[in-house]
C-alpha cells in the first residue's frame, strides 16, 4: 500500500464528504423551492464523489476496509477535509460565498486531475468533471446576482467573501503529500492551481462590484489532520446512527 497516494485520495474524497455532509443541512431551508432543490443535488453530487474515492481508499487500504467504514468509522483526527469545507453553513450569503471560492478551486484541480497518471483517480475525475463545472458557474452566477443586487445583498456578501478568505489559503499550501502527487504527475502542481484561481475569482468579483480581500495571513491544519471544534459535531450527527448499529446493512 502507497501510503502517501492513501492520503491523496482521502483529502480528496474528505472534502467532498464534508461539504456535501454541510450542504444537506439546507435541505427544506432554501430561501426559495428552487434553490433549496439545487443546492440538495449539488450536495448529492459531492457525496457521489466522495463515494467513488473512499471506495477507491478503501481497495488501497485492504483488510475489509470499506467506504462506509472510512466514512463512518474514523475519528476526527483521520479526516483531511480543508478547514474552510467544516464551518456552519451561517446564512445563504455565507454558504454560497464558501462554495463559489471551493467550487472555483475544484472546477482547475478536477480539469487537471483529468491528465493524472493514476488511472483510478483520472477515471474519477472524468465522471466528476461535468458536476463540477455547474457547481463552479452556479456559485459564480449567484455571487454576481448578490453583488451586484440590493444594497443589503451587496453589504452581506461582501461580508462573507472577507470573512472566509483566511480560509483559503490552506487549499493551495503544498505539504509532502501535493508534492509526491505533483512529482509522480498524480495530482497538479497546486501554484498554476492557486494562478488559475486568484485569476478567476478576482474576474467574478470585479463583475460583481465586490473587492477582493487583501488579508494574507491564512488559516491551515485541515490537511494534516487538525481540524475546528466544528467537525466533530458533523461527524457526531453523521456517524451517530451506524456506530450505534455497527452490523446494520442498508
Amino acid at each position: 500500500m502507497d501510503t502517501k497516494l492513501l492520503e491523496y485520495t482521502l483529502r480528496l474524497g474528505d472534502n467532498a464528504l464534508i461539504l456535501g455532509q454541510r450542504l444537506v443541512e439546507w435541505c427544506g431551508h432554501g430561501p426559495v423551492l428552487e434553490q433549496d432543490i439545487a443546492l440538495s443535488n449539488i450536495a448529492l453530487d459531492q457525496l457521489g464523489q466522495a463515494r467513488m474515492l473512499l471506495q477507491y481508499a478503501a481497495e488501497q487500504k485492504g483488510e475489509g476496509f470499506t467506504e462506509d467504514k472510512l466514512a463512518f468509522f474514523r475519528p476526527e483526527e483521520e479526516f483531511k477535509n480543508a478547514l474552510i469545507l467544516e464551518l456552519p453553513n451561517e446564512d445563504w450569503g455565507f454558504t454560497l460565498a464558501r462554495q463559489f471560492y471551493f467550487d472555483t478551486y475544484n472546477y482547475f484541480l478536477y480539469s487537471e486531475l483529468l491528465k493524472s497518471s493514476d488511472e483510478n483517480i483520472k477515471a474519477i475525475a472524468q465522471k466528476a468533471i461535468k458536476e463540477i463545472s455547474y457547481h463552479a458557474q452556479w456559485s459564480a452566477e449567484w455571487i454576481i446576482r448578490l453583488g451586484d443586487g440590493t444594497e443589503e445583498s451587496h453589504h452581506r456578501i461582501q461580508k462573507s467573501i472577507d470573512d472566509l478568505w483566511e480560509w483559503t489559503g490552506e487549499l493551495f499550501t503544498k505539504d509532502e503529500i501535493d508534492l509526491f502527487a505533483e512529482n509522480d504527475n498524480i495530482g497538479p502542481n497546486l501554484d498554476v492551481i492557486k494562478e488559475n484561481w486568484h485569476e478567476k475569482v478576482s474576474q467574478i468579483l470585479e463583475i460583481a462590484t465586490l473587492k477582493k480581500p487583501e488579508a494574507e495571513w491564512m488559516q491551515s491544519g485541515g490537511k494534516q489532520g487538525s481540524h475546528t471544534e466544528y467537525l466533530g459535531f458533523i461527524l457526531a450527527e453523521m456517524q451517530s446512527l451506524p456506530r450505534m448499529y455497527p452490523e446494520a446493512n442498508w
